[in-house]
């Protein structure tokens, strides 16, 4: 294949139609009067600092190969202009669309457009491919969601997530650094006056939206899943929350779409970890040759989904490369089920042998073995030995198996609960146990019981009423092996991953209820796996790594009748030698409640941002504090931004 030199533009204004213009980072093939296909990145992250190294992982190889490609700030972002009152918002979205026909009538580009990401990004690609517009002919979406609140970082099942607190910090703190004045020139600090003034804490729309709604179907994909119109490469990873989105979008349209998961967590896939890691840039040339060269001969043979099938992996903070195979899923439709019963501490095949009424516990250290959700992506944070959890925990288990026993997809448990309070977190747990009795985390779910089956209302209440629940656990891939045992484990509480409820729900679960395992008709398939291998790229980097210090956990302990616990990444440095600009990172959370109940619950989460360049050095520091006040939750934070020592702004908000 040919490979073309690179011209790089550093900086680009794109207009809008309101005159807001938006701050774009080019690579394209080397030559003039050319037009090419172009691919497009539109994210919040920072062109010129902040995911510079990724980007230039991805853009100049793309480039090198045929293609125009664009990194793009969404405005009030990075070097762009206006404001961000939210994510997914009207602007954003609409802005999407206009730059998809500002690229297409550019003289460099012959009129194909490809559209890609990780995160936020892969989110907005999918929401792009909702009637598309026409020069948009294929998405690529990494690590995103197709439901905001119920595949996101916000709400999982309707219980609230502490990552949502943590992006509630975080993203202003993204949001208020300073435009660069090497490219937005001399009215950067007007431009970043006004920025501050208008800085949006969106944590308060996050939080008061508690049922799904009109507010988190805006930009979920799921709801419109019958207007996506091009093409779409949906990739995720197991150990990252987002993994979920992949296998049903590629059910409701799997004539449009493709999923690949693998056993990485919140990571373009080259640099995955656990690994093994893929060479994604040589899969996405695959795609994008295809969709956007429609010159070059070839059928996209691919199946329709390709998985890493997990193994039995002892559990650890952190895994390099876990336990499996790749698997390949042609019929996405043919699944078969496992059932088995729930009866008096056991998993069995046939229905219980008497009827029974469990009491399900409400102890908040149940969660100490939880690891993350996986959402931001640092290297460890993966769920460790889950036996301490399920000794706080109402569990079921199936014999040591006679076989191996393989679920791929998600596993559902069809529950008869009673409970005594109207707000009640029901936890399930789904482990592997091993001979030796170490217990690793297959999949994992809550759910807000007070909740209707769509999560948008609240369902009618009778304490002690017997009502039939449905709890779906996230997709996953996984065997278990012949001698191992299958353990469900319940549980009322979920802390510190998700914030409980405000007393002991009184749940109870009968033995009437089942767990049910799918599996779909797999092959491995020699065309279509192994996979590209990972490169290191680029060949010549521009950044060099400062610090970059390893994340540091203190495992639950009990101080003064409170439960503690913490996590700190020290701060971490890049450095842009061609610019002599570097970016330093840090962040440090911790999580306190009463050892008795959920009155005590506490969460404070501390970001910094710096910026040096030759202008000056520019610092953020965002926190928040959330804590419990009788059966409310109440957060407030505080954002400094300071400028070569002085203050220019304080933000005080409470959400």
């Amino acid at each position: 294949m040919t490979k073309f030199r690179i011209r790089e533009v550093e900086h680009c204004w794109i207009p809008m139609p309101d005159g807001i213009r938006l701050a774009a980072r080019i690579w394209m093939p080397e030559g003039e009067g050319g037009s090419y296909p172009a691919i497009l990145e539109y994210i919040p992250y920072r062109k010129r600092d902040l995911v510079r190294a990724r980007d230039e992982r991805n853009h100049p190889y793309f480039a090198a190969h045929g293609y125009a490609c664009l990194r793009v700030d969404i405005r009030g972002s990075g070097d762009s202009e206006g404001a961000m009152p939210d994510m997914y918002g009207k602007d954003e979205l609409d802005d999407a669309r206009h730059l998809i026909q500002w690229i297409a009538s550019q003289p460099w580009c012959n009129g194909r457009i490809g559209m890609f990401g990780t995160s936020w990004g892969g989110t907005a690609s999918l929401q792009a491919a909702v009637n598309a517009p026409i020069p948009l002919k294929a998405v690529l979406a990494n690590c995103a969601t197709w439901d905001r609140f119920e595949d996101d970082i916000h709400w999982m099942g309707g219980c609230l997530l502490t990552d949502s607190l943590e992006w509630g910090a975080t993203l202003p703190a993204i949001l208020a650094a300073p435009p660069d004045s090497a490219t937005v020139g001399a009215a950067w600090l007007d431009a970043w006056n006004r920025r501050l003034e208008k800085l949006s804490f969106p944590l308060r729309h996050w939080m008061r939206n508690d049922v799904r709604g009109r507010y988190w179907r805006r930009g979920s994909v799921r709801f419109r899943v019958e207007r996506l119109s091009c093409p779409i490469l949906s990739i995720g990873g197991w150990s990252d929350r987002y993994s979920n989105s992949v296998l049903p979008l590629v059910k409701a349209r799997p004539d449009i779409c493709w999923g690949i998961v693998g056993p990485w967590g919140h990571h373009y896939p080259d640099q995955g970890e656990p690994g093994p890691a893929i060479g994604f840039q040589d899969l996405a040339l695959e795609w994008w040759d295809h969709w956007l060269k429609p010159e070059i001969p070839g059928d996209l043979n691919w199946p329709k989904i390709r998985l890493w099938k997990r193994g039995f992996d002892p559990p650890r903070n952190r895994l390099k490369v876990r336990q499996g195979n790749w698997i390949a899923v042609h019929d996405i439709g043919s699944v078969s089920w496992n059932s088995l019963h729930l009866d008096a501490g056991r998993l069995r095949c046939g229905p219980a042998a008497a009827e029974e009424s469990l009491s399900v516990p409400f102890d908040m250290r149940h969660g100490e073995c939880a690891g993350d959700t996986g959402y931001f992506g640092r290297m460890g944070g993966l769920p460790l030995d889950q036996a301490a959890d399920d000794g706080r925990s109402l569990c079921f288990e199936t014999e040591p198996l006679g076989k191996v026993v393989d679920l791929v997809g998600g596993a559902a448990l069809y529950a008869l609960i009673e409970r005594t309070a109207p707000q009640a977190q029901f936890v399930c747990r789904l482990c592997d146990v091993d001979p030796n009795g170490r217990s690793n985390l297959v999949a994992r779910g809550i759910l807000n019981l007070e909740l209707d089956e769509l999560m948008d209302v609240s369902r009618p209440f009778a304490s002690g009423e017997r009502l039939a629940y449905t709890i779906r656990l996230p997709s996953t891939a996984y065997r278990f092996a012949e001698g191992h045992r299958i353990r469900l484990a319940l549980a009322a509480s979920y802390w510190p991953l998700a914030w409980p409820t405000a007393s002991d729900p009184g749940i109870r679960v009968l033995s009437g209820s089942r767990l049910e395992l799918p599996a779909f008709p797999e092959r491995g398939d020699p065309a279509t796996l192994p996979f590209p291998e990972a490169k290191e790229l680029p060949e010549r980097k521009s950044w060099r790594m400062l610090s970059e210090p390893n994340l540091e956990r203190t495992r639950q302990s009990v101080r003064d009748g409170k439960v503690c616990s913490s996590w700190s990444l020290a701060p971490t440095t890049t450095r842009f030698d061609d610019l002599n600009t570097s970016v330093t990172v840090g962040t440090a959370a911790e999580y306190g409640i009463s050892a008795d109940g959920p009155q005590g619950a506490r969460f404070q989460i501390d970001h910094e941002i710096e910026i040096i360049r030759p202008d000056g050095k520019a610092k953020i520091d965002s926190k928040l504090i959330a804590e419990r006040v009788g059966k409310v939750i109440e957060a407030h934070g505080i954002l400094v931004a300071i400028w070569n020592g002085r203050e220019l702004a304080r933000k005080i908000w409470k959400a």
